[in-house]
């Protein structure tokens, strides 16, 4: 298999407050990321909201699927970008109700079908953040674009 997945995975992270509303992520790979809310809630907008990171994350997830998948096919990937847009729900807790995905693939000699293939098997059975949230209610979509070049 070309995607490494340990079933049974103990993953961990650690959340520190700064101060106010920001926090510091550590993930158990040493890894940090920080967040904070708007102005209008204390914070001071020196980092990323905690959804956006749950967006990103996301988005990764994907795009290291599309990739992977691209290049066992032996596809000349040489760029891949996801661009995402997300709605929430008005009321609290503003979840996710609606995310869009949609990849510009570039390469030499990109097969259409391929990529198509990569982003549905990446949405139908390896991405596991969006199959996640796919469960929880969020209608995902997906969409792409071949870019020669």
């Amino acid at each position: 298999m070309f995607i490494s997945k340990i079933k049974g995975e103990v993953m961990k992270a650690r959340i520190k407050w700064v101060e106010n509303v920001s926090f510091l992520g550590e993930s158990g790979t040493g890894h940090t990321v920080l967040m904070d809310g708007p102005e209008d809630h204390g914070g001071r907008n020196i980092g990323m909201r905690p959804m956006e990171t749950l967006l990103i994350g996301m988005g990764g997830c994907a795009s290291f699927d599309v990739v992977s998948i691209l290049k066992k096919s032996r596809q000349q990937v040489t760029d891949c970008v996801a661009e995402i847009e997300a709605e929430r729900a008005d009321e609290v807790p503003s979840v996710f109700t609606k995310i869009h995905l949609h990849f510009k693939v570039t390469g030499t000699n990109l097969k259409e079908a391929q990529v198509k293939r990569a982003v549905e098997l990446s949405a139908e059975k390896y991405c596991s953040a969006s199959i996640m949230l796919g469960k929880a209610g969020v209608e995902i979509t997906h969409d792409y674009e071949v870019i020669e070049g």
